[in-house]
């Protein structure tokens, strides 16, 4: 096109519509090209064709002044508009849980920033066990934080209106996708490290209630490693393999399931070593109410409100679907399990609260359980 001379006289520039590209027209004349062979449907309607109104006034006709007018009947196909439509439905659906997990990380930013800050200006809240609860909340709102910066790239990246094909150019260059793929990043990372400190409550409190002789300081070191440094392990690889084999867009597709599972699994294995500490602190919990019957006769009650707290300071809520991966998923099933992952991920606040024991220390009561009476009680190490 931009080697064939102009013709002489009124007429309708040739152009590329983002849709089809189009010769030179004529005045109140029909212009007609063959469908784009860039649709996925091209070979049932590479016969077809789409055309174009060119204006007495030698503009193409365009509908209120701003989007090209064009008869394209030819080039749809039934099955993929029905298919298409359904996606806009699928869209919306998604759209509508954005915005309640954007609702739920903002809320809980709030509450745990108010948490930290509790945390961080109380002294008599300074002990091992407040230390490990404040890097939980940090893990929150890292979490929260770098999700909502997620999405709000992509929005930018994706939502960016297509006018010039210079802008198709910038859409696809891999310089634009820079920010969101750091941010894909660093998103993945603060989920792994917020399933970690997950696993360090849960190994700590256990770890407190087998009444194991252990140095708080130096163990406190290593809670940090197994916090903040395992889910670099992980994030490392999988961060070289996209860069290296799907180095697409902001690498939020997972065209080869395999540099997935190199997220999924320390997820799949961080729950399930909560869920055994749990089951364990249970049976340890239930034993000893037992045993103290008579001291306890409400030990039933006890039980339930020791469980209740122990499944969200140890995320038990996440192993109900931890099998029902993606894949395995599908329909109104899979809709519910993004649903309540969503929901539960992002509504997930904790109280910060120190609890006064039988020795009068704030941070006596771990989790809840330290109206057990000895050795479930223990007073600040400091």
């Amino acid at each position: 096109m931009a080697s064939t001379p102009h013709p002489q006289g009124l007429h309708c520039n040739r152009t590329f519509d983002m849709y089809a590209c189009w010769p030179d027209g004529t005045p109140g004349t029909v212009a007609s090209v063959s469908c784009p062979y860039y649709l996925p449907w091209f070979q049932k309607v590479k016969n077809g064709q789409v055309s174009r109104l060119c204006g007495l006034d030698g503009h193409w006709v365009t509908i209120n002044g701003t989007q090209p007018w064009r008869n394209s009947s030819q080039c749809e196909d039934e099955e993929e508009m029905e298919m298409m439509e359904e996606e806009v439905g699928t869209k919306d659906l998604l759209l509508s849980f954005r915005a309640l997990y954007t609702v739920g990380y903002s809320v809980s930013l709030m509450a745990l920033l108010s948490s930290l800050l509790i945390l961080t200006m109380c002294r008599k809240l300074r002990c091992t066990r407040n230390y490990i609860h404040a890097n939980l909340f940090f893990s929150f709102v890292l979490r929260g934080v770098s999700v909502i910066v997620k999405d709000v790239l992509m929005e930018k990246r994706w939502g960016m209106q297509i006018i010039e094909v210079t802008d198709w150019e910038l859409l696809i260059s891999n310089k634009a996708a820079i920010g969101c793929r750091t941010a894909q990043v660093i998103m993945q990372y603060c989920i792994l490290a917020n399933h970690y400190w997950f696993v360090v409550e849960a190994v700590y409190l256990y770890k407190l209630l087998i009444g194991a002789v252990f140095s708080e300081k130096n163990n406190y070191t290593l809670y940090l490693y197994l916090g903040w440094g395992t889910p670099v392990l992980f994030v490392v690889p999988w961060m070289t393999l996209k860069y290296l084999k799907e180095n697409k867009e902001c690498w939020a597709l997972n065209d080869n399931m395999a540099y997935w599972w190199i997220i999924r699994i320390p997820i799949l294995l961080a729950s399930v070593i909560n869920l055994v500490i749990f089951m364990r602190i249970l049976k340890m919990i239930l034993s000893k109410l037992r045993a103290n019957q008579k001291g306890f006769a409400d030990y039933k009650l006890r039980l339930a409100k020791a469980t209740l707290t122990l499944i969200p300071l140890f995320g038990i809520h996440e192993v109900v679907f931890i099998f029902a991966t993606d894949e395995q998923t599908s329909g109104i099933f899979r809709y519910i399990k993004v649903f309540f992952n969503l929901f539960f991920s992002s509504f997930q606040v904790r109280k910060s609260q120190g609890h006064l024991d039988r020795t009068g220390s704030p941070c006596g009561d771990p989790a809840s359980v330290g109206s057990l009476g000895p050795p479930f009680t223990r007073a600040c190490p400091d």
